[in-house]
């Protein structure tokens, strides 16, 4: 099958998303499609280098939104009917207010209008199901009750992208997830894959019901389910 993958900037079931990813592409063409918001996050999470690992090559591109400007021309495959099957997973609630609302101002929102016209049968997994609470997992965060405000930093000295400000925060914009900090600090003051419980908004979840009203579009709790559709 020749599959179109979109990321958006979710960090629930993003590690999930990059598995099932790379389950499928050593069988299938698969073009990764990543928002402003999803390269972001990818790179917080120490996931970007695993997604960008498994592209290269004619329809086994890293197609990134800062790369297609305003008209994104890539989606054009899709309103042609060039794949099988777009997957956008994670899906953060925005995206899907806009897809539900008819916007496609964005790469990966853009992605599911044109696959629409296309009749490309679009597999959406949200991170906002169900109301009520969800645990989900933090990028790289400073611990500051444990800070010592040592100097100089460890943490920061071994930060390859400089994104510690000591006794502060972690600049996540430049964090690239490595982990370097979490094993320099002696006083375990930067957290990795802190579980936190969040809130989903009621409209967040009435949006993505909406979703299975929209022709070619199906609706998915999990990543892993994207494998019983290929």
């Amino acid at each position: 099958m020749r599959i179109a993958w979109a990321f958006t900037g979710a960090g629930h079931l993003l590690l999930e998303s990059v598995e099932a990813l790379e389950k499928i592409v050593s069988k299938h063409e698969v073009t990764i499609m990543l928002s402003r918001a999803g390269e972001e996050v990818l790179k917080m999470y120490g996931l970007y280098e695993r997604v960008i690992n498994v592209t290269g090559g004619y329809y086994r591109e890293l197609a990134m939104e800062k790369d297609q400007e305003f008209s994104f021309p890539i989606t054009g495959r899709l309103s042609m009917g060039r794949y099988d099957l777009l997957v956008v997973s994670p899906t953060t609630s925005n995206t899907i207010s806009k897809i539900v609302h008819g916007i496609a101002d964005t790469l990966v929102t853009n992605a599911v209008a044109q696959a629409g016209k296309g009749a490309v049968k679009t597999l959406i997994v949200p991170v906002d199901m169900e109301s009520g609470d969800v645990e989900t997992v933090l990028p790289s965060k400073l611990e500051l009750e444990n800070c010592k405000e040592c100097q100089p930093c460890e943490a920061a000295a071994s930060c390859p992208s400089g994104a510690i400000i000591p006794g502060t925060e972690i600049n996540l914009l430049k964090c690239l997830g490595c982990g370097d900090c979490q094993q320099a600090c002696p006083f375990n003051a930067v957290s990795g894959g802190k579980i936190i419980t969040i809130h989903m908004r009621q409209l967040d979840v009435e949006n993505t019901h909406k979703l299975i009203h929209l022709e070619e579009v199906i609706v998915l709790r999990s990543p892993e389910q994207v494998l019983n559709h290929i």
